[in-house]
């Protein structure tokens, strides 16, 4: 079964003489003491996540979803325990084509991330972006990229141009285990650390590349010290308490906004779902992910912590329906939206300068 460790820095355990010594690291993450308010965010958000996922898999089932989707189910604690630290006024996002979570996660109306999943005009990218391509310059959500890994060398590009505008954002680019290991992230990691960029690397180890299994496609499965032959500092972090997340979060943009060069967060996490829904995701047992569900499941990690703030059943129970009614008209405005007209094959296809 997989597990989900406790943060801890990437100092390693070597004997000191062999480790990047005498350098600055960020400090141990500490695990975030939300307010009841926050905590009931929270559960509100990685619900919305964990419900819109449902429905969209039911309508990929109905053919109203087409090409590849790829759920967010299960990993809901790392978008919003990481995003809900960002300023969406200044900072980006940038993700590999699991990034409806990211999106929802970001504030980003469930109608037009519907709307674009069915192909709608109304779809925040136009209905021609569809699951894997979602973007939105006005929410500085820069995708949404279908080839592996792509995200990490654009995340970085933007975090240049944050640095060289000076307009104090930073960018947070997710990517996964399987990417962890593209030649791309690495020469992105090297540029980083040169330039001292402000960036967030998040790699969302939720244990299995496509089919294979992390320890069995990467000869250092310890995802966290990827950056130590950049000077990148990382930690990992227990990606299934949004707690645990939000900690990790304020330690890394706090390293970041001080000027000190990129950090590299691993998130443990786990995807309930296979990797796309072609995915029948025999490579694991049912008893594998039912064992993660019972232990670790994020949204019941919170619903137990709100339960001991003295938050009421009820007032859950007010939420629930709340998330409920949201996804429903998300589904009925996107099966309601028109498909785009023909010519929009003809736009968008490039940037004119002037």
């Amino acid at each position: 079964m997989a597990k989900t460790p406790t943060t801890k820095s990437g100092a390693g355990d070597a004997p000191a003489a062999q480790q990047i010594s005498n350098r600055e690291r960020p400090a141990e993450p500490q695990r975030y003491e939300a307010s009841k308010e926050e905590m009931l965010e929270y559960y509100r958000q990685m619900l919305l996540i964990r419900r819109f996922e449902e429905k969209a898999g039911q309508l990929y089932g109905l053919g109203l979803i087409g090409g590849f989707c790829h759920l967010y189910i299960g990993q809901e604690a790392v978008a919003v325990g990481l995003q809900s630290a960002l300023d969406s006024k200044t900072d980006s996002v940038i993700t590999g084509y699991r990034d409806h979570g990211h999106m929802l996660a970001y504030g980003i109306d469930p109608n037009v991330i519907m709307a674009e999943l069915t192909g709608r005009a109304a779809g925040i990218s136009k209905g021609k972006g569809g699951s894997m391509h979602m973007f939105s310059v006005e929410h500085k959500f820069y995708g949404g990229h279908g080839i592996v890994g792509a995200q990490v060398s654009l995340g970085t590009g933007l975090a240049f141009k944050h640095k060289y505008s000076n307009d104090g954002g930073v960018c947070m680019a997710y990517f996964g285990d399987g990417a962890a290991n593209q030649g791309q992230v690495y020469e992105s990691f090297n540029m980083a650390e040169l330039w001292k960029l402000p960036i967030i690397y998040v790699i969302e180890n939720n244990q299995y590349a496509m089919g294979t299994s992390v320890n069995r496609a990467s000869s250092e499965d310890q995802l966290y010290k990827r950056g130590e032959s950049f000077r990148i500092p990382g930690i990992q972090v227990d990606g299934m308490d949004v707690l645990a997340v939000r900690g990790a979060a304020e330690e890394a943009l706090a390293w970041v906004r001080a000027g000190k060069g990129p950090i590299l967060l691993e998130l443990k996490t786990y995807r309930y779902r296979g990797h796309s829904m072609s995915d029948p995701a025999k490579y694991r047992s049912r008893d594998e992910v039912q064992a993660v569900r019972d232990k670790s499941d994020p949204i019941e990690a919170i619903k137990r912590e709100l339960e001991a703030a003295g938050v009421k059943a009820d007032e859950i129970k007010t939420i629930d329906n709340e998330i409920k009614r949201i996804v429903a008209e998300s589904a009925d405005f996107a099966e309601q939206s028109p498909e785009p007209d023909l010519s929009e094959l003809y736009t968008d296809a490039l940037v004119e300068k002037y």
